[in-house]
């Protein structure tokens, strides 16, 4: 080959491989870019519509809360309360046991009285009539001398307390104004579910007519009283709320706020309006509450103890433990291990629902009770009394953990035992020795205690018991004590 054919070659083989290069190279970028481009999410006319409507519920809810706190901030008010109490002796920079004629000098007994000393609460309330009935909280008014109502419009008028229930923490306030006030719409709180919005308007701390969203993050809650059943918000409550309304984002009121946990954070609680209206009208019309009575002693159905008295799984309702002789319920023929399960046809929940629909039930009324007993369906019809002056608790089994045998010795309740104890009649066993650590003991059975039933079974005498209570599994014992009558469960391991 000649020389001007080998330059040609060469060049060509490099003009050859130079383009095989740059091609790799532009390859190399278009399949970064591609791959630059797939990370980034096409703007597409759906991605469009759903964030435009994402967009214009967020202003419509910001519309709608703001159009409701326009609306019903008039119907709320912020109430003060004034009460002149004695002032206690170290109040004054006095010691305690000061001598009489010191105590003259200083003013005290046989002298000048102390000087009162004057405290003012706050708290809201709502307007439920538009001639001046409000509806607020007990504690806001208890022991008040002086009770002043500010409107929305600053308007401040005296109230005069139409009556009250320390039961449930309602009071009823009457203002007379000049000219018709806006009221709040009651709703229906047993419609209301967890997750709804809710709007609280109220005067915490002072400060007027403040606005808080939240939603329902509870119902049914139990605090400690006898007809406790609170919805639970995160509406932020804090003090000077009591007495004011939560409402549903229709407007309408489904509870009246009430309390707040101390060492929780967006943790408060409302009264459930339908319970406040039948309290509310009770107050408005006779200045006090009247509350059912059928004379039955209750507690709840818990999964172990419906176990052990052999129900069907999922059985909810209210376990009878006692009944009062001559009570509605005695009359009735309700017996000790009756599950009542439907008031007047409605299936319920616990035994706190039973205590309320009673509670609710107006005086001389009939009722039904849906009763399972010894697995079958029964009905009881027994008409409600009113209720004693001084309401008996709820009595709740102890919830026991326990192991392997049940610890306790019992022997035959004799004559003598029966009426040292007070008791009528022979039926039972006298327990005389608990061990300690025991499942007996861990579930609140002590000597002298009588037990009078083995679930569903009468026990006649000490062996009869050991039979009863032979094998394994949880026992529901129903015992005895100090004139009282109440199942308690002893909980065994299975197996």
């Amino acid at each position: 080959m000649s020389e001007v054919g080998k330059g040609a070659g060469t060049w060509f083989f490099r003009v050859t491989l130079a383009l095989a290069l740059i091609g790799l190279l532009y390859g190399s970028y278009e399949l970064g870019a591609s791959r630059r481009e797939a990370a980034v999410v096409p703007v597409t006319p759906a991605l469009r519509l759903a964030s435009a409507e994402g967009n214009a519920r967020v202003e419509r809810e910001r519309g709608l809360f703001s159009e409701l706190a326009r609306q019903l901030s008039p119907s709320v008010v912020h109430i003060k309360a004034r009460s002149r109490q004695a002032t206690p002796e170290q109040d004054l920079g006095l010691p305690p046991g000061l001598p009489e004629e010191f105590r003259r000098f200083f003013g005290g007994p046989g002298g000048r009285a102390f000087p009162p000393r004057e405290t003012q609460g706050q708290g809201s309330g709502v307007i439920i009539s538009p001639d001046g009935e409000i509806l607020t909280n007990n504690h806001v008014i208890r022991g008040a001398t002086e009770i002043t109502v500010v409107l929305d419009d600053e308007r401040e008028l005296p109230g005069k307390v139409v009556g009250a229930d320390p039961r449930t923490d309602l009071a009823v306030v009457k203002v007379h104004p000049s000219t018709p006030l806006k009221a709040a719409t009651l709703g229906d709180s047993d419609a209301i579910e967890v997750g709804d919005w809710v709007m609280a308007i109220g005067n915490p701390f002072g400060l007027s007519h403040t606005v808080t969203v939240g939603v329902i993050s509870g119902k049914g809650r139990v605090l400690g009283g006898a007809y406790d059943q609170f919805l639970q918000t995160d509406a932020s409550i804090n003090p000077g709320n009591s007495g004011g309304p939560l409402f549903d984002t229709s407007g309408r009121v489904v509870g009246i706020n009430t309390a707040i946990l101390s060492d929780g954070q967006g943790i408060g609680f409302a009264i459930p309006i339908n319970q406040a209206r039948q309290v509310a009208e009770q107050l408005r019309t006779s200045g006090s509450v009247t509350r059912g009575y059928v004379g039955l002693g209750i507690q709840p159905v818990t999964p172990r103890m419906a176990a052990a008295l052999g129900l069907p799984e999922g059985t909810r309702g209210a376990l009878v433990g006692s009944v009062v002789p001559g009570a509605p319920g005695d009359r009735a023929g309700a017996r000790e291990g009756d599950v009542i399960v439907e008031f007047n046809g409605r299936p319920l929940a616990d035994e706190r629902d039973l205590l309320n629909s009673v509670a609710a039930a107006p005086v001389g009324s009939r009722a039904k009770l849906g009763i399972l007993r010894e697995g079958q369906m029964k009905t009881l019809e027994l008409e409600i009394a009113r209720r004693p002056g001084e309401e008996q608790a709820l009595r709740e089994a102890p919830v026991a953990t326990a192991e392997e045998a049940l610890g306790l010795s019992v022997r035959d309740l004799t004559p003598e035992a029966a009426r040292r104890l007070g008791l009528s009649g022979q039926e039972g066993v006298v327990v005389t020795a608990v061990r300690p650590g025991s499942p007996a003991a861990q579930a609140g059975l002590v000597s002298g205690d009588v037990v009078r039933r083995v679930g569903n079974r009468p026990v006649r005498n000490a062996e009869e018991f050991q039979r009863l209570v032979a094998g394994k599994g949880d026992l529901a014992l129903l015992i005895v004590r100090g004139g009282n009558q109440v199942f308690m469960l002893v909980e065994r391991e299975a197996g």
